[in-house]
């Protein structure tokens, strides 16, 4: 069953190197703008744009995540949007307070927040800060493409060397390897770990599903070069989606482990909000042979829906498949030796550089 065709490609086009293929209509804004004749002045809408960066002064940078079943106690994410594309990302929806779209507009509108690095300082230095991990990022990659020129992720590690601040990476993206001997810095006193999120190891189901990120077959390379250098490193094999990638989780884990990685997670897709109007289309798009299969597979996780926001309950999904996955997740972690212990970072090495002046 398809939902209604929302603003964006129609059923003969396809915007080839992005993920969304619509942009489906902001529920917080009463305006929008449609496309009424496929010629004229609508021809705008016709053709894929390249990606925009927008400069933000933003306020505040570290959020306290109040999800308890993430696994992160704060966050900071320098970037809204993502170039990656990621088809399923929940991360999506948080687009719309920006007034912009959760499909296309979320993968080609990406929002910079410039001043970064010194919101993280001025954090720090509050004398009320307990130190605890911060993840580099909780909602968009923190090493998408902008990175190569914006920076901030490289100028975030450095000051959390400055201040010992033990930090949590999650990415899809081998540019991390270019702050290689920074994050083996802070390995060396427990105040890093890294998880390559590695969905699928099929390269024409990557190029579908996950765009602009970088290979299956790159990212085991960066799993193996950070183990090499002795940086802590595990895998995201997430989301698993049934009928699509649930069938590679022996094979992804078996890899990841040969790398090097020791450590490894994983979710079960839910598709909340506007995700279910992009990955619907995407879905029926892209593989109309058994996207019906696909889509009630997803429902048969969540309880008849293709979300679930229960804590607890809608990462892992309920039922006979979410079942089977994670017997088959638990099994094939133990035979790879992963997770046979638990990484922990090390808060009692935080300082506060400018503590000494600040006394004279």
């Amino acid at each position: 069953m398809t939902l209604p065709f929302q603003e964006g490609a129609s059923e003969n086009q396809y915007y080839k190197g992005r993920g969304a293929q619509i942009n489906p209509k902001n529920k917080y804004l009463t305006d929008e703008y449609a496309q009424e004749h496929a010629e004229g002045i609508d021809e705008w809408w016709q053709a894929d744009v390249p990606t925009q960066v927008f400069e933000e002064h933003a306020k505040t940078l570290v959020n306290k995540v109040e999800s308890p079943d993430v696994g992160m106690w704060f966050s900071m994410n320098p970037y809204q949007g993502c170039e990656h594309g990621c088809i399923y990302c929940y991360a999506r929806n948080s687009h719309q307070y920006w007034g912009l779209s959760a499909g296309l507009d979320f993968e080609r509108k990406i929002i910079v927040k410039h001043n970064a690095p010194e919101l993280l300082r001025k954090f720090l230095d509050n004398k009320n800060w307990v130190p605890k991990p911060i993840s580099l990022s909780g909602n968009t990659d923190c090493y998408q493409p902008v990175e190569r020129r914006m920076w901030l992720t490289r100028q975030l590690l450095e000051v959390a060397l400055e201040y010992k601040q033990p930090v949590g990476i999650i990415t899809k993206n081998s540019l991390v390897l270019r702050d290689r001997h920074l994050l083996q810095q802070l390995a060396q006193e427990n105040l890093v770990c890294v998880y390559l999120s590695i969905t699928t190891l099929q390269e024409d189901l990557r190029q579908k599903m996950e765009p602009r990120t970088a290979t299956a077959a790159q990212r085991l390379k960066v799993v193996k070069e950070l183990s090499d250098l002795g940086i802590p490193v595990g895998v995201m094999t997430a989301p698993i989606i049934p009928g699509l990638n649930d069938h590679e989780i022996p094979r992804l884990l078996e890899m990841a482990a040969t790398n090097g990685a020791k450590y490894a997670g994983y979710t079960v897709v839910r598709l909340n909000d506007a995700v279910k109007i992009i990955f619907n289309d995407w879905l029926y798009k892209n593989f109309p042979d058994r996207a019906d299969k696909v889509w009630h597979l997803i429902e048969s996780m969540h309880g008849g829906q293709v979300n679930d926001s229960e804590f607890g309950r809608r990462m892992r999904g309920t039922g006979n498949i979410a079942d089977l996955i994670k017997q088959q997740f638990k099994i094939h972690t133990k035979k790879n030796g992963m997770n046979q212990d638990r990484f922990e970072f090390n808060t009692g090495a935080f300082r506060r550089p400018n503590a000494q002046l600040s006394l004279f």
